[in-house]
């Protein structure tokens, strides 16, 4: 499945993946190894995200991977999810920037926009020439979204009123990179969904710096100051939270497989160095205590990995429910996150450097971990699944 070295693929997950599947995989894998790898470190250093990237990442066909139509790749959940992966094991930050590019604000127009909507937008954003973002976390309201401050209110009477947005948003991924803000709002009618082009007056989007994680990622403080839209602007389709739910979704699925590339990662640097560091006169891998943590490392990896795969199979089979969602989301970080920890620790006083990758991923997943929905909220989803009833408040 992961093409592990040597005989690390014990469960031959590989068997279970199609000629084209794996050839998909190679593709971006090679992308990874060739555009991200050599300069994520510098990247995250210095904190800045490779624009750059955008076009090439639509060439390589994995932007708005999963949606059909207006320009879009078109391809199945599984393809995705080997994307997700291994775009991850180049940097958290780099398949964050795909997720909110097609699995948010694409599927958001996607799936809820008007046909001149789709038309305008979509064909530029599948191509990396147009940035989008998703505009729903609030300072005062993460994970309880049925609280958002942010407001729309009509401006006028008639079909042809538009709109009047104030408030704020936080954590907006790319919003100050953004051609268009998905944007969503409550009204009269509850939660609504608008898109706002960049240069909007009364929209200003500040990154948000200082980060210890996502270095190589944007994501910005949003304040909406009697912004005016017109009619145009109003996703037709979306009503109440159903509409962002549907994109998080989107977002959490891609989110239980590109976990596993950053674990992968890290447990592959751990391995290698294992097996050439020599400490009481011969290797690293030698020694029964560094075995048995690479071997939990790699039980981790195959488990995680054939969760989103399974998970992967019944999204395109139309079968996925959200509870199983967030039991991939939940396991796959946590056991990522666990994985590159330990990982660091065979790499010894190295291992906090960012000449090799398990530090880094960890520090990013840390984010992954909180966003698209905490462990909190996935055992909560779970919870009710399995009790029928709901904890949340």
């Amino acid at each position: 499945m992961t093409d592990l070295p040597g005989a690390s693929d014990v469960l031959d997950l590989d068997s279970l993946l199609s000629d084209d599947e794996r050839a998909l995989r190679q593709k971006v894998r090679d992308f990874t190894v060739q555009r991200i790898k050599p300069d994520i470190a510098r990247w995250y250093e210095d904190g800045v995200f490779p624009v750059e990237l955008a076009p090439e990442l639509g060439e390589l066909g994995v932007l708005g991977m999963h949606l059909d139509g207006y320009g879009c790749p078109g391809r199945s959940a599984v393809d995705y999810g080997l994307a997700a992966m291994e775009l991850e094991a180049g940097d958290s930050g780099i398949r964050t920037f795909v997720s909110v590019q097609g699995s948010l604000a694409m599927t958001a127009i996607h799936t809820w926009g008007s046909e001149e909507q789709k038309q305008e937008w979509l064909p530029r954003m599948a191509a990396g020439e147009l940035i989008g973002c998703f505009a729903l976390t609030e300072p005062s309201a993460g994970s309880d979204p049925s609280s958002m401050a942010t407001t729309a209110e009509r401006d006028g009477r008639g079909e042809d009123a538009g709109w009047v947005l104030n408030g704020s948003k936080r954590w907006i991924g790319l919003a100050s990179v953004a051609g268009v803000m998905v944007v969503w709002a409550m009204t009269g009618d509850g939660v609504r969904g608008f898109l706002v082009p960049a240069g909007t007056p009364g929209v200003t989007a500040t990154p948000i710096t200082q980060k210890l994680s996502m270095r190589a990622s944007i994501q910005c403080d949003v304040e909406f100051d009697g912004v005016r839209l017109g009619p145009e602007a109003l996703l037709p389709g979306a009503f109440g939270l159903r509409g962002p739910f549907t994109c998080l979704n989107e977002a959490r699925y891609g989110i239980a497989w590109g976990a596993m590339g950053a674990a992968r990662d890290s447990y592959e640097a751990a391995l290698a160095y294992s097996q050439d560091r020599q400490q009481f006169g011969r290797p690293l891998a030698g020694y029964q205590l560094t075995q048995e943590k690479l071997v939990n490392m790699l039980v981790e990896v195959q488990k995680g990995t054939m969760l989103a795969l399974h998970l992967g199979r019944l999204k395109d089979a139309g079968k996925l429910r959200p509870e199983q969602i967030s039991l991939g989301k939940l396991n796959n970080v946590r056991q990522a996150i666990t994985i590159a920890r330990e990982a660091r620790t065979i790499l010894g006083g190295n291992g906090i450097t960012l000449d090799y990758p398990p530090l880094r991923h960890a520090a990013n997943l840390e984010s992954v971990r909180t966003y698209e929905g905490t462990d909190e909220v996935h055992t909560l989803i779970l919870g009710q699944h399995i009790t029928g009833l709901s904890a949340f408040r």
